[in-house]
């Protein structure tokens, strides 16, 4: 990434806390990358209707089919095909190298509002939003210090919930310790570790306790360097459990879950992130306390209908507990193993850090 465009990443997320990450399982298929983006029209009658609109959305390295990140952010693209009547072009990006080459795909296919998916798509989409100001864009986990004025970030503070979930852990914890590890060293990946390092302190505080979290310090932790490798996120998880985890939380997308694979083998419990993970990567959901939820398909669909309807503004979104934009997804089968005590003081620092009252980050 540019020493430029990572200044002032850095910037707006120190004014706004990003969150984020997101990459696709290794065995996935995927398409080449000359290969044409993949077009649809909706296939039934809307309540609005704007055949003549054209959205679009171009994947981080990981495509659209890993259970997370990126998946997410194209239902947001999908549930505007079907309530907005627009049509619809899609790119996956195979590799770093591509963002690009594949932006400037959808804009010569005459897209009117394109969708970047990605905190490593910063440089390429700014460059696109200055190239072609009659273009609306929007980019998921990204915040410019001065964006061109065609050029919105879509941001979630992930610490939020991410707090809550690591006080939850540590409740849950029976070894009194529990790991978690990261996809990249970047801020929108490590966001969710902070978090959730404050949630254990807390915890602990509150309850007179010593949970130790392995993983993340606060300023240093165990980093993959992929997005993609599912087995090496395995590795790292059985890792930690050899070391006493009984409660893993892997933030890093499609690798994050052999994280949740090694939670099963071992009969412990686990956190995901993005998406409910009941939901997206049900076949894990008997090991899963929760997962730390970001409304990017809502999010994406909003950025789009604005653009539709001419109100489209560089305004940073930010996505908190307060607005809906993050939060903490149903225990679902690990509801019984939660007691009352416990639901109630997430519930009770929920509406602390939405008051202000408590602080996170």
């Amino acid at each position: 990434m540019k020493h430029t465009a990572r200044t002032a990443a850095m910037v707006g997320i120190a004014a706004l806390v990003l969150a984020g990450c997101g990459s696709r399982p290794s065995d996935s298929a995927s398409d080449s990358p000359s290969a044409s983006p993949t077009e649809s029209t909706s296939s039934s009658a809307p309540a609005e209707s704007h055949p003549d609109f054209k959205a679009c959305e171009v994947s981080d390295s990981g495509g659209f089919d890993d259970k997370s990140f990126n998946q997410t952010s194209l239902k947001g693209l999908t549930d505007a095909k079907t309530d907005l009547g627009v049509q619809t072009a899609q790119v996956e990006s195979n590799s770093d190298s591509e963002y690009a080459d594949n932006i400037d795909a959808l804009v010569k296919q005459g897209c009117n509002s394109i969708t970047t998916v990605g905190f490593l798509l910063g440089d390429a989409t700014e460059a696109a939003a200055k190239a072609n100001p009659k273009v609306d864009f929007s980019i998921v986990d990204y915040g410019y210090a001065k964006p061109a004025k065609n050029l919105k970030g879509l941001t979630f503070n992930t610490a939020e919930p991410s707090f809550l979930a690591g006080y939850l852990a540590a409740s849950q914890s029976k070894s009194g310790i529990v790991g978690t590890f990261g996809g990249l060293n970047i801020p929108t990946v490590s966001i969710f570790m902070e978090g959730f390092r404050q949630g254990i302190e807390k915890y602990n505080a509150d309850n007179g306790a010593d949970v130790k979290l392995l993983g993340w310090n606060g300023k240093d932790g165990s980093f993959l360097n992929t997005f993609d490798d599912k087995s090496k996120g395995q590795s790292v998880a059985e890792g930690m459990i050899q070391q006493g985890a009984d409660i893993i939380f892997p933030v890093a997308g499609p690798a994050g879950l052999g994280g949740l694979q090694a939670a099963k083998d071992k009969g412990i419990h686990a956190i995901w992130v993005d998406t409910d993970g009941c939901v997206s990567a049900a076949e894990y959901c008997d090991v899963l306390l929760t997962s730390v939820m970001k409304g990017m398909d809502v999010a994406v669909e909003q950025a789009i209908k604005d653009a539709v309807d001419g109100t489209f503004s560089n305004e940073v979104f930010v996505g908190t507990l307060a607005n809906g934009g993050v939060g903490l997804a149903p225990y679902h089968d690990a509801d019984s193993l939660i007691d009352d005590s416990t639901k109630s003081a997430i519930e009770d620092l929920k509406q602390q850090i939405i008051d202000g009252s408590l602080k996170v980050g």
